[in-house]
């Protein structure tokens, strides 16, 4: 019998390779020592269905033959892929690595070994070379081929568009009947052609790298993506099918999942002749037995099954290669079988570290030529992930499918020959490629990376190398570069390469900002622009009022068509309830949409764009903000109602888990880029961005102004406006707020109470028996919590223990313990020790946490009991190195990142007068990006708001495709050395990681600059706020 127990041990990074290529060694170790002798011929069947022959000698083990076809291929993350084989009962089989290649294979001249996929990680941006991504895009084409790759039609033909995309470039419709009536993707193929080439149409400009992303992003949501069906019987003798995927084993029946064991509930994995067994954790809410048992039709088939789990657990959950068992002395007992080669950690750390060098190869069935990419000089290559993710499809979700391909696809070439690439293939690559410009990831104290980077911008007569730039994320970003093919490429994901052993997915933090082509303009033909435009501060304030309009009007369609939409076609909700949020928000976008029309009308006079201008009578916002501010006072009975849906929705939602389930669901969807409930707070929002932009707009004209009485009476509008609403607007945020941290916290019973204010959340530093250990506050009028980062898919935090304020005394003890920056805080019951990272912050809390304090004592009495219950903190693991790594979850797969999340990893804190100030402070509008080691500039649509910039590549898309969190980051002014030569340009700065952003006009950029730095730098609350004006709902 054979038997693997779950015991990761804590790996270190892995040293310098001693092999270029593709080295499974720790640091130190050498290679198996390859015996001279007799060589014997190996026919391998590579992906793209070529054939090479590979001698190796005789007595080499399989590792020498893995070697040579990714040394041949040039591989670097060949530890993904696996040789298969026919043994001698034509079973397929995995060759190991550590056996003699002669002892598995015994008749290499009748046998060809396929090179395959082996190992499918859970997120294809974790495969940071073009090459890898290359070769899984010709793995999910095999599958779909032999049936393996189940899907509805929609789906598939979605796949098949984005093969045919790669291999014969942009849609021609005699030319892809030519090329589908040829080529067979899977069978009875005939009926999905018309539909195939409906999404080929779509994906105009798309590169073969793109191709392969967008492949592959439609394929890892598959049920049965990289799942190969091993048959069994559970122990009623029903028939099943096992599997072993990168969270842990299977169950199907037929083609449909059933069941699955993640490996954190795995405690062994063993076989005793045909029975395979597992057996769990024990778990009181589980009907699970403790071993579970599985017949297979052979001990044969029922070890190779084992051995495939024991390598899945090992390259998914470990930091580094187990090491052998020690030889027994008499006899020996079990498997001696151990997983060889690199884990998926050390398989990211590896490449992220650079030690190895990017080169070209061809697509072998690609149609796509450059002669271009042939004979310009080689310019650095760097990992990249192409510009879009699509969606998930599921088997009822065609029309998804079709309205998702037709979203964001609109690379363009900025000249006639950006449509042809190069073509790549498996072959060895010239030796002209050059090394990778610096790491692919950063640990979690550096931010974004960046990059160095080049871009083709052709040109009729001559090319020029521009610039695209990079962002590596916290802990980990995907790299913005230039594909092989010459074309832009553009991340939507994050990479995750330092992985904890139970969360392999990425970072939330932050995604890369965008990268196309079509946006970078010369910056004399920008300069010309520019002075077209008028360039009195006014018409900039009431530019900002359209644009600001346009990024609201699409917040409201969040609710009014997204969310309606989704609605409509679950049965999850009261009637009376969507009746009172539609029937609210309906009205509000209608008048918006109209309120929009007329201020860009205006602005279209005011530039001279037409014919009616007459000079004067346009030159003015005040008016038209009068008029629509008069009529917006009718809708204040909806805007009233804000409170009642807000309260009505979460009792709903506490009342419901199917609404609580759909809920949590579209907080996933790209478009939900905030909190559900934020969109639903955004009405309130908006009355003070007119109140800010109108005092501006007084302040700047002369009482002499033909604006200056309509400006004013706006102003006065608005304001009687704001005053009425702004009460029940500080109750809502706090509400929403404690509804908020109620998601992100573990191991609560009752966070949201009448009367509980939220005051403060940060990352402090508590003192323990264990040292100075990281923890997460969270700060109300009656209690204090102390948290950690739990080990969830959902990225919550463990509550630990809690403080009541009732009785507590603060006092400075930096010299009783000699930590900087110390508090004790002493309660009724418990006493704690805590420090913070700078004194400023020191101070933020210290005041906080005194008025707290104060208003508790005010309070009837102490706090009722939190927690769930409260585990001993001494038995807590978590300390300051865990925050060498990020958890599990990207920013497609789970609601929008909270900032107690980027708190915990900036080290940062925030106040609910923090959060009240940015709702003040929201912006959007045009910016041109650069990164620190790029050239060009890219024109972005960029939105500010709750302390994070948002990036898009027009305003009128529905959903980001980036996002860079603010806190902690410094803004300054780009010094001489730097040589920016351009006006109006701000520099934002984490650490080593620079990034540059050049606005319109001086007005544009002082406003850019007052909205950012309320975010990187937070604000102490007034002490005024909390007694005078209390929120408690």
């Amino acid at each position: 019998m054979g038997e693997t127990e779950q015991r990761p041990t804590a790996g270190s990074r892995l040293g310098a390779q001693e092999n270029a290529g593709i080295s499974t060694l720790e640091h130190g170790q050498k290679p198996p020592v390859t015996p001279p002798g007799k060589l014997v011929s190996i026919k391998i069947q590579m992906l793209d269905d070529t054939q090479e022959t590979f001698d190796i000698p005789q007595r080499a083990p399989g590792k020498v033959l893995h070697d040579a076809v990714c040394n041949h291929l040039n591989l670097v993350e060949g530890d993904y892929f696996g040789l298969e084989f026919p043994d001698h009962k034509k079973m397929m089989v995995w060759l190991d690595l550590l056996k003699p290649v002669m002892k598995q294979i015994r008749r290499p001249k009748h046998v060809v070994v396929k090179f395959v996929v082996k190992f499918f990680p859970p997120d294809h941006a974790q495969l940071q070379e073009e090459l890898t991504r290359y070769l899984f895009a010709l793995q999910v084409k095999q599958d779909l081929a032999q049936g393996r790759l189940t899907c509805n039609d929609t789906s598939t033909a979605l796949l098949i568009s984005h093969i045919v995309q790669s291999e014969i470039g942009d849609f021609d419709e005699t030319i892809d009947r030519e090329h589908l009536a040829k080529n067979k993707y899977i069978p009875h193929q005939e009926a999905l052609e018309d539909k195939i080439m409906e999404f080929h149409r779509n994906h105009m400009g798309q590169t073969p790298a793109e191709s392969d992303f967008q492949l592959l992003e439609i394929a890892r949501r598959l049920e049965m993506y990289g799942i190969r069906l091993h048959p069994a019987k559970d122990r009623e003798g029903t028939k099943i099918n096992l599997a072993v995927a990168n969270t842990g084993i299977l169950v199907f029946q037929g083609h449909t999942k059933i069941n699955a064991f993640n490996w954190a509930k795995v405690r062994k994995l063993s076989f005793k002749r045909k029975r395979f067994l597992i057996k769990l954790r024990p778990d009181v809410n589980s009907s699970f037995q403790d071993t579970l048992e599985f017949l297979m039709a052979s001990r044969d088939f029922c070890k190779s099954f084992w051995k495939i789990c024991v390598e899945h657990h090992a390259f998914f959950r470990l930091f580094e290669e187990p090491k052998p068992k020690p030889k027994p002395v008499l006899f020996s007992r079990g498997s001696s079988f151990r997983f060889s080669g690199r884990t998926q950690k050390q398989v990211l750390d590896y490449v992220k570290e650079g030690g190895h060098k990017k080169v070209q190869f061809e697509r072998k069935h690609s149609k796509i030529h450059s002669i271009r990419s042939l004979t310009a000089q080689p310019s650095e290559q760097h990992t990249e992930v192409p510009k879009q993710s699509a969606r998930a499809y599921g088997d009822n979700n065609d029309a998804a499918a079709v309205q998702s391909c037709r979203q964001g696809k609109e690379l363009k070439a900025s000249t006639e020959d950006t449509g042809q690439h190069k073509s790549p293939s498996l072959k060895k690559s010239p030796k002209e490629g050059r090394k990778v410009d610096g790491a692919v990831v950063s640990t979690v104290e550096e931010e974004e990376e960046p990059a160095k980077d080049r871009m083709q911008q052709n040109r009729p007569q001559s090319q020029q190398p521009s610039t695209a730039g990079s962002l590596t994320g916290s802990p980990h970003l995907s790299e913005l570069s230039i594909n092989s093919q010459g074309g832009p490429s553009v991340a939507n994901m994050t990479l995750s390469p330092n992985l904890s052993p139970d969360a392999k997915q990425s970072s939330p933090l932050v995604s890369p900002l965008l990268n196309d082509p079509s946006c970078i303009r010369a910056d004399d033909e920008e300069e010309v622009k520019r002075k077209r435009f008028p360039t009195e501060k006014s018409y900039f304030m009431a530019k900002e009022v359209a644009t600001t309009e346009r990024t609201y009007l699409k917040d409201l369609e969040v609710i009014t068509s997204w969310f309606q939409s989704a609605v409509s076609k679950e049965d999850c909700m009261p009637e009376t309830l969507k009746n009172l949020i539609f029937s609210s928000f309906e009205p509000l976008h209608k008048f918006h949409t109209g309120f929009l029309k007329e201020i860009e009308q205006r602005l279209v006079l005011w530039e001279g764009r037409s014919n009616a201008q007459i000079k004067g009578d346009y030159q003015r916002i005040g008016d038209v903000m009068l008029k629509n501010i008069q009529s917006m006072k009718q809708l204040t009975v909806h805007l009233r109602k804000h409170n009642e849906i807000l309260m009505e929705l979460e009792n709903g939602i506490k009342n419901s888990r199917k609404l609580e389930t759909f809920c949590r669901d579209f907080e996933l969807q790209k478009v939900c880029y905030l909190p559900l409930n934020t969109f639903l707070l955004r009405p309130l929002h908006r009355l003070m961005h007119y109140k800010q932009i109108m005092e501006r707009l007084c302040k700047h004209y002369p009482p002499s102004h033909i604006d200056f009485r309509d400006s004013r009476a706006a102003l006065a509008e608005i304001s009687e406006m704001v005053a009425q609403l702004h009460g029940n607007m500080i109750k809502m945020e706090n509400f929403q707020k404690l509804h908020e941290l109620k998601k992100d916290l573990i191991g609560m019973d009752n966070l949201v109470i009448p009367g509980r204010e939220f005051i403060r959340l940060g990352s402090l530093s508590k003192l323990s028996g264990k040292g100075l250990q990281q923890r997460m506050f969270f700060l109300f009028n009656d209690v204090l919590l102390y948290t950690s980062r739990g080990l969830t898919a959902s990225n919550q935090f463990k509550v630990h223990g809690h403080l009541p304020l009732y009785g507590m005394t603060m006092e400075e003890s930096e010299e009783e313990w000699g930590v900087p920056h110390c508090l004790t805080l002493r309660g009724q019951h418990q006493s704690i020790v805590v420090a913070a990272s700078t004194r400023a912050e020191m101070d933020k809390w210290t005041e906080d946490i005194q008025m707290a304090i104060d208003l508790a004592e005010k309070s009837s009495g102490p706090a009722p009991e939190l927690l769930a219950s409260s585990p001993p903190d001494n038995k807590d693991p978590l300390s300051v190195s865990d925050c060498s790594s990020l958890p599990a979850g990207l920013i497609s797969d789970q609601r929008p990142v909270s900032i107690s999340y980027v708190c915990w990893y900036r080290m940062q804190s925030l106040s609910f007068y923090d959060i009240l100030q940015s709702n003040e402070n929201q912006l959007s509008g045009n910016l041109l990006r650069k990164f620190k080691n790029s050239n060009g500039w890219q024109k972005l649509w960029v939105v500010f708001t709750n302390f994070c910039m948002f990036f898009y590549k027009s305003h009128q898309d529905n959903h980001p495709l980036a996002s860079l969190p603010l806190l902690g980051y410094s803004l300054t002014l780009p010094s001489e050395s730097e040589n920016i030569h351009k006006d109006y340009v701000f520099k934002l700065h984490f650490k080593s990681h620079v990034y540059y952003f050049r606005a319109e006009s001086e007005y544009t950029f002082e406003r850019w600059m007052e909205v950012i730095r309320s975010a990187t730098s937070s604000a102490s609350r007034p002490r005024a706020l909390s007694h005078k004006e209390p929120h408690a709902y």
